[in-house]
């Protein structure tokens, strides 16, 4: 990715429906230029879609909490249902499948501390292949607007010493 890749995808990431005459004059491009750069960063899979930023909070969602679940027996198939099924509940902002002592994180955002209460000893500790179900309420959150390559710099730290 070049300079200007890069300054169409910071764009995109602020405003996903700004025309593509607005992006070509923010970048400093031509929009036929635009069109194509954008395009071929769809095409390699830089960018994978473009959504709507949704405030939970506003939905009614004002409580959100990291959920750590161990899982036993632990297998492969186990793992991937219950990630499938954690994405699947309403109450789900995003699931990792994790290495240490939890096998999955589920971030969640309900409505208030007896909701989640509810939710995870009525529809998660029941579980029988869950052996463990930890509940982290956060205080506060932020994901950043913006992603990008990391700079050349930082080459260093994906090296092994040893190549």
């Amino acid at each position: 990715m070049d300079a200007v890749d890069q300054a169409i995808l910071r764009r995109l990431q602020r405003d996903g429906r700004q025309t593509n005459r607005e992006l070509a004059e923010a970048v400093g491009i031509a929009p036929s230029t635009a069109l194509e750069r954008t395009r071929a960063l769809r095409t390699r899979g830089v960018i994978t879609g473009f959504h709507a930023a949704v405030d939970a909070a506003t939905l009614g969602r004002s409580v959100q909490a990291l959920i750590s679940i161990r899982i036993r027996p632990q297998s492969r198939e186990a793992i991937e249902n219950t990630r499938d099924s954690m994405a699947a509940l309403p109450e789900t902002l995003s699931v990792f499948v994790v290495t240490g002592n939890e096998d999955i994180l589920v971030h969640v955002a309900v409505p208030s501390t007896a909701y989640l209460r509810d939710f995870v000893l009525d529809r998660l500790a029941r579980r029988k292949e869950f052996v463990d179900v930890r509940t982290t309420v956060v205080f506060d959150y932020v994901q950043p607007v913006e992603q990008s390559e990391l700079p050349a710099s930082e080459d260093r730290y994906r090296r092994s010493p040893y190549a």
